[in-house]
């Protein structure tokens, strides 16, 4: 059964552990960055469409866990207000959980790769080029493709592959590179 990313949306959550503990998740990530941005609690609650109570009480079970302080707060005078920041170990938290949801977009982003999860193929190698010549037969169609380093490989696939991929001459591909044959992707 082949993966279908016009159809399916793949997706996914995290959340970073302490000692088999749930530490951050988006939800509290966003209460990270939101102190980050606001410099207040408050307004970082109002901001998210949260009580005080509930983003402290968040604040607080992440230091419980971790045993040491993530957010500082400071209080301020009748002109300037009090206010909160990030600790060192709260901003690298927040930076560590922005890297691995990043990460974790990339590869649910990457369409080719879940194709090739979708068709169990092991072929990593992959050349960008252009489609210079495209001809189909009965079964079979060649597919000319002007790779970008600059070179020009030639691909032998199925007349449905060249039509499912609607490819056309000038068409912006991929050539994956498995050691018995060169496929396409679009």
């Amino acid at each position: 059964m082949m993966f279908s990313h016009k159809r399916h949306l793949c997706s996914g959550k995290i959340w970073i552990e302490h000692e088999g503990q749930p530490l951050v998740g988006s939800g509290r990530a966003d209460i990270l960055q939101g102190i980050a941005d606001e410099k207040s609690i408050s307004k970082t609650a109002k901001k998210l469409g949260m009580s005080f109570r509930y983003v402290w009480g968040q604040i607080r079970e992440i230091q419980r866990i971790l045993g040491e302080p993530i957010v500082e707060t400071y209080r301020g005078g009748k002109v300037g207000g009090g206010g909160a920041r990030l600790t060192e170990l709260g901003q690298n938290l927040l930076r560590e959980y922005r890297e691995f949801e990043s990460y974790l977009y990339q590869v649910i982003e990457d369409v080719g790769y879940w194709e090739v999860i979708g068709l169990k193929i092991s072929a990593r190698n992959r050349l960008k080029g252009k489609v210079l010549s495209v001809e189909k037969d009965q079964i079979t169609g060649k597919v000319k493709i002007e790779i970008e380093a600059p070179a020009v490989i030639t691909s032998v696939i199925t007349k449905e592959a060249i039509e499912d991929l609607n490819l056309k001459v000038g068409d912006k591909v991929e050539a994956m590179i498995k050691s018995t044959e060169v496929m396409i992707l679009k």
